[in-house]
């Protein structure tokens, strides 16, 4: 998935918790929800960046060669101002791109 064009937050906002609540009719059910899914998000990021930056990787580095890979430092400076991963899983629960599954709603009742 590409969060290039996302419209999630940078920085940090007040959210109202009645819109998280509605989502799955329990507020700590959605927290959880939001962190799984920000777990998911940081993890691909996380890949994503690495086999972007393994092209750059080499067993020698000269002095020289740190300070002139241009390329390694825009694409490092390009996932640092991305929207954090939870601001992109709130994002999307707030916009019904989460599939919430439970499994066993009898354990709720208990």
């Amino acid at each position: 998935m590409s969060y290039k064009n996302v419209n999630a937050e940078k920085t940090t906002i007040t959210r109202d918790v009645v819109d998280l609540e509605i989502k799955t009719g329990n507020l700590y059910q959605s927290i959880v929800a939001v962190s799984k899914r920000s777990n998911q998000i940081s993890t691909n990021l996380k890949e994503e960046l690495v086999q972007k930056l393994q092209e750059f990787a080499s067993t020698t580095d000269s002095l020289e060669e740190i300070y002139e890979n241009r390329e390694q430092i825009e694409i490092s400076k390009h996932y640092e101002r991305l929207p954090k991963a939870t601001a992109l899983a709130m994002q999307e629960m707030l916009e019904d791109k989460v599939y919430l599954r439970n499994p066993d709603p009898e354990s709720d009742a208990v």
